[in-house]
């Protein structure tokens, strides 16, 4: 009865072993994935933070390109009077 008590105990004790490098590789795995998901999304963001700057200076441009044809015009009546 004895070594059927030590054979279980060394393998209760295997069983844990092996249990605890599943979860810690499950656990690996998964912080990893939230880091990829992290650096994909903070990607993401500057992406789209450059292109809503492209857009805003592309809308300054088309305003002042306005606001000079304006002043032209304006300058044009003027001159006319």
């Amino acid at each position: 009865m004895s070594s059927f008590k030590k054979s279980f105990e060394s393998l209760k004790g295997t069983s844990h072993s092996a249990t605890k490098g599943v979860t810690d590789t499950a656990v690996q795995a998964a912080q990893e994935a939230v880091q990829q998901v992290a650096e994909s999304s903070k990607e993401t963001a500057n992406i789209a933070a450059q292109e809503a700057g492209r857009q805003t200076q592309d809308a300054i441009g088309n305003a002042a390109d306005k606001a000079t044809d304006t002043i032209k015009e304006f300058g044009h009546k003027l001159e006319s009077k």
